[in-house]
């Protein structure tokens, strides 16, 4: 289903490449981070175009709660003792810059997206963890405090409070963002050479390359899927809920694994978080149904969606140039939950970089920092990826195509081969292979979403096999469907 957001806002087709061009950038992607940045460097003066595959925020951006917040989880007091003060307020600063640069330029371009101004708190059960973070944040620079009271609709220990947050209407936003650009749409980058992207309809040379597609697509160098997995998670909005003030995420590994945010008449609830690929047990969308029926019992379903996260190992994103090989290629990745406010740091940075200025929060968002403290997670992506392949090759299905329910999906045998199989409503099967195009890896079924994930770098398909999202750049093979019963 669509979000609250594609539902109430409909962004103007564009032209594909026809033929070959050159330009000044070249950013690949038109989400939030793509516009952005496009917009931030055109308006430094650079000639610039914009590559989208599908359309103009067809991707993550459309499925975002769309929180504009410096706060993100309980996230400062681990910036503070992992990398140090001096990065925290890095950290800190660049996200405030962020935050206010929305509100410079939603004000200067008169731009319709209902904007409001809220608090955004992250609760929990460990007050005294809560309290720690607030004060860790606040000797920052940022407006938090502890707040004892809740608006919840069940008990917590408290919540660090951020003051003066904001929230918006995404793709409104975006909408009045990418009108005076040069966007391409339906013009999938296949390939990505020095200063020269491959597409179906002609290529693009540019002088600066710009990879803004969520997740890099291009293994070596960057090494990025060895360096970030993805997450999904789940959203209802709500009819005739009670509205709730300020902006409400759970604290890092809180039982209570919730979030709350309104948007009009609707309570938007969210959670089911997981890793991609490992969600086939499924029922995230009727679990939060039912503590929507417990919590707010006159409430009607007016939309559900789901959305997905680039997590890096130490939580902070990746943004600047894309590895020491390709310096005039640069990245924007890794946001977490955080894309709206990730995306408008990654345009202030990558301006800043590519037009030669210098940036003074920079430094903690490197793409190519490595050190022993982000190596566990390094070696945690790699040891998933080898877990995919090897499953691949060594699990042996546990049921039949013929004893798949209707309208249901999973790894079964057929005709002697493993394969995904999709069986619909009349009982027609639809194989598909389940070596994802990426890196090989098996896919598993999502029945939440009715799509072949990938487990280990997060690339998604239809139940048919037709690619939804990278880092591949194909779907996964397709066999003839077949009729039983």
């Amino acid at each position: 289903m669509d979000s609250i957001w594609s539902q109430t806002c409909q962004i103007e087709a564009r032209k594909a490449l026809s033929g070959d061009l050159e330009t000044e950038v070249a950013v690949i992607g038109a989400g939030m981070a793509g516009v952005l940045i496009a917009s931030a460097l055109q308006e430094a003066g650079k000639q610039v175009v914009v590559l989208e595959a599908e359309r103009i925020a067809g991707g993550q951006t459309r499925n975002t709660t769309a929180k504009l917040t410096s706060q993100h989880g309980m996230i400062y007091r681990k910036l503070w003792k992992t990398l140090g003060e001096a990065r925290a307020r890095q950290y800190a600063m660049a996200n405030e810059a962020a935050l206010a640069e929305f509100r410079r330029v939603i004000a200067r371009r008169e731009i319709d997206c209902d904007l409001q101004t809220q608090d955004a708190f992250v609760y929990g059960d460990d007050a005294e963890e809560l309290r720690d973070e607030a004060e860790c944040a606040s000797a920052l620079g940022l407006p938090a405090s502890f707040a004892e009271q809740t608006a919840l609709p069940f008990p917590a220990a408290g919540a660090v409070r951020f003051a003066r947050q904001a929230q918006f209407h995404p793709l409104k936003f975006l909408k009045a963002m990418a009108e005076p650009l040069s966007i391409l749409e339906h013009t999938r980058v296949q390939e990505a050479e020095e200063h020269r992207l491959v597409t179906e309809h002609g290529t693009v040379t540019a002088e600066k390359i710009v990879f803004a597609c969520h997740y890099p697509f291009v293994n070596f160098p960057g090494l990025y899927f060895a360096r970030m997995h993805q997450e999904r998670s789940y959203v209802l909005a709500l009819e005739h809920a009670p509205a709730m003030d300020g902006m409400w995420i759970f604290a890092d590994g809180a039982a209570k694994a919730y979030s709350f945010r309104t948007w009009r008449r609707l309570l938007l609830l969210g959670g089911g978080g997981h890793r991609c690929g490992e969600n086939s047990a499924g029922g995230r969308y009727d679990a939060l149904r039912r503590q929507a029926r417990a919590w707010f019992p006159q409430s009607r379903e007016a939309a559900h969606w789901s959305a997905q996260d680039c997590v890096t190992p130490d939580g902070v994103p990746y943004i600047g140039r894309y590895a020491a090989s390709r310096p005039d290629w640069y990245v924007a990745t890794g946001f977490q939950k955080w894309g709206m406010t990730g995306s408008m740091v990654s345009a202030m940075l990558l301006r800043d970089l590519i037009c030669g200025r210098e940036n003074p929060c920079a430094q903690v968002f490197d793409p190519g920092r490595f050190d022993g403290e982000t190596l566990p997670g390094v070696l945690a992506e790699s040891g998933q990826a080898v877990k995919g392949l090897a499953k691949r090759v060594f699990q042996i299905p546990a049921e039949t195509a013929g004893q798949l329910a209707p309208g249901h999906g999973g790894v079964v045998f057929l005709e002697g081969e493993k394969l995904g199989v999709y069986k619909d409503e009349d009982g027609t099967l639809y194989p598909v292979e389940l070596q994802c195009p990426h890196l090989g890896c098996q896919l598993e079924w999502n029945p939440d979403e009715k799509s072949w994930d990938c487990p280990c770098h997060g690339s998604r398909f239809d139940r048919f096999g037709t690619l939804i999202s990278g880092p591949a750049q194909t779907g996964t093979h397709a066999k003839t469907e077949k009729r039983i019963g």
